[in-house]
């Protein structure tokens, strides 16, 4: 008995050494990843302070203050060079990381990019144009991490699609931003490279999970980026920051060539300071070299005819989707915009989204978590599981019979019901993807049916303060549509919280007043002066009526 006493201490201790040993090994991956980082900025910081020293009198905030269009136009003339705007990029992107912890790491290949673009006669759409890229999409002899440490010593073999496509247009990828861990948040934070800030109020979350994103551009440390939307991911760090982002359907751009099929597919889309960079971005990316580079995205070039077009529209709208009501300060958003657009002529129709609890639940947390989360939980292991995660990972490891009583006795309650539903066959899997299918098609009919051409929707808002995402997954209703419909939707900036709204939303009950109506009131409260956003939407493959109808709400909330 002594005996086995002693083998079984012995392996218990064994297990603990190599546990122990296992974290340590973890946090040096970890150190290393920073250290390499920080090396990658200080290098950066000295290339930019030998261009300054080379060329003292370039007008920095001149060239920051130039939107996308007027920049393009400058560069193609030749009055400004790629040279001077990247290194003013660089600097102020050094500068906005300091405050915000938005960069994940430079590109240094951004030089040679410099100088392949200098030596070649044809002008591409966006030549000249330094843009920043959310860490997962693929470049060339960088990390693509999602904030996992098992990510760390894998550099991608090859440049993906999209960023191809942007070096033939001219364009200058150049940073790549954080995100947060396993890209299922709309927090901005991994234990790798930490937590990214708003800049417009450090104490409040940029958004995710293209946070890192809309840290830099808001920042005016990026003038043009590209995001991922699952569910939110572009348009939430949008509406929290303050700018123009675009979610199109999922097929219409690539990164990675041949993806499985998803109900609910990931989407690559721009993110700007303005509609008309979004609307540039797309014609750049539309083009030949990204259809025969992936012949799975559909060769439909950009119709500008569509975008430019001033024909009046017939536009659907609500400013509840009765699942989650939002703050005052968000509905007042759809409502004003709505008046504005009745009186520049356009025909404004009452639309109502069917069954928003029942999409919520049984087809978008149902696509991700149909196995109980356990596919999910495996790019956990051997990792360090980020604060902002672990109540969704807690979720995910109770067993089916705890989560189905909870379910149960909470029912009334749960608005985050994440990892309760799942398929348990092939069969049910099958009959899941069928349902999906069916509310597609019963969406597409009643928007027919009122003959509508775009819509006009809120978005989460105004931005949470620090730690409170990670508290209400269930509040990402308003954008997770259309991650489930496929259809392209943007936000757009209109207003920003008034002293009223904060008086309202002192009176602000929610659904019925239950913990996640009153954990949204916290999470909001106090944000007089951040923007106010609202959503447009558009029907499958219509880009450009999305993003024409965007550009009509901006110009428009811009003359108030």
């Amino acid at each position: 008995t002594s005996a086995a006493l002693a083998l079984l201490g012995g392996s218990v201790a064994a297990l603990g050494v190599w546990k122990w040993l296992g974290k340590k090994m973890i946090h040096k991956k970890m150190e290393e990843a920073r250290r390499t980082r920080d090396e990658g900025m200080k290098k950066m910081a000295k290339v930019v302070q030998q261009f300054r020293e080379q060329v003292p009198s370039v007008q920095t905030d001149a060239i920051l203050s130039l939107p996308l269009l007027e920049l393009t136009g400058r560069l193609q003339e030749g009055s400004l060079s790629p040279r001077t705007v990247l290194y003013t990029y660089l600097e102020k992107a050094l500068e906005v990381t300091q405050q915000t912890n938005c960069l994940r790491h430079f590109i240094p290949e951004c030089e040679e990019q410099l100088q392949e673009i200098e030596g070649h006669k044809e002008k591409g759409l966006l030549y000249g144009i330094p843009v920043s890229i959310k860490d997962h999409i693929g470049h060339k002899g960088h990390l693509a991490t999602c904030g996992f440490v098992q990510c760390l010593g894998t550099l991608v073999e090859e440049d993906s699609v999209l960023v191809k496509v942007l070096k033939r247009q001219g364009a200058i990828p150049f940073a790549m931003t954080n995100v947060p861990q396993s890209l299922f948040s709309y927090e901005c934070s991994n234990p790798i490279f930490g937590q990214t800030l708003n800049p417009l109020n450090p104490q409040r979350s940029p958004g995710g999970s293209s946070g890192g994103e809309g840290a830099l551009i808001a920042g005016g440390g990026s003038i043009l980026g590209i995001g991922s939307d699952t569910g939110g991911s572009i348009r939430l760090p949008s509406s929290f920051c303050g700018l123009c982002g675009l979610k199109p359907t999922a097929e219409r751009l690539r990164w990675v060539l041949g993806l499985p099929f998803q109900p609910c597919p990931c989407a690559l889309g721009p993110m700007a300071r303005d509609v008309d960079s979004l609307a540039l971005c797309m014609k750049a990316l539309l083009c030949q070299e990204m259809f025969q580079l992936d012949p799975t995205v559909p060769p439909i070039p950009f119709n500008e005819e569509v975008y430019s077009s001033s024909t009046p529209l017939r536009v659907g709208y609500y400013d509840t989707d009765g699942y989650f009501p939002l703050p005052p300060c968000m509905r007042r958003a759809v409502q004003e915009t709505r008046r504005a657009l009745q009186a520049a002529g356009h025909q404004l129709v009452l639309f109502s989204p069917p069954r928003i609890p029942y999409v919520m639940t049984e087809l978008f947390l149902k696509t991700f978590f149909a196995d109980g989360g356990r596919t999910w939980l495996d790019v956990f292991t051997g990792n360090i599981i980020d604060p902002g995660l672990k109540p969704q990972v807690n979720s995910c490891k109770m067993p089916r019979l705890v989560k189905k009583l909870l379910a149960l006795l909470l029912k009334p309650l749960l608005k985050d019901v994440a990892m309760i539903s799942t398929c348990r066959s092939v069969k049910e899997m099958w009959n899941h993807h069928h349902e999906i299918q069916v509310y597609r098609s019963q969406f597409i009919s009643q928007w027919k049916e009122l003959q509508l051409d775009v819509v006009l929707c809120p978005v989460l808002g105004p931005a949470f303060t620090m730690g409170y995402p990670r508290k209400l997954l269930g509040a990402i209703s308003s954008t997770m549509l259309y991650n489930v419909l496929n259809f392209p939707a943007g936000v757009v900036p209109v207003s920003t919280v008034t002293e009223a709204d904060e008086e309202e939303l002192k009176l602000y009950k929610g659904c019925c007043d239950d913990p996640w109506d009153r954990t949204l009131k916290q999470a909001v409260s106090g944000a007089v002066g951040m923007p106010v956003a609202v959503q447009c939407v558009a029907l499958p493959w219509q880009e450009e009526l999305c993003l024409r109808f965007m550009k009509e709400v901006e110009t428009l909330s811009r003359d108030k």
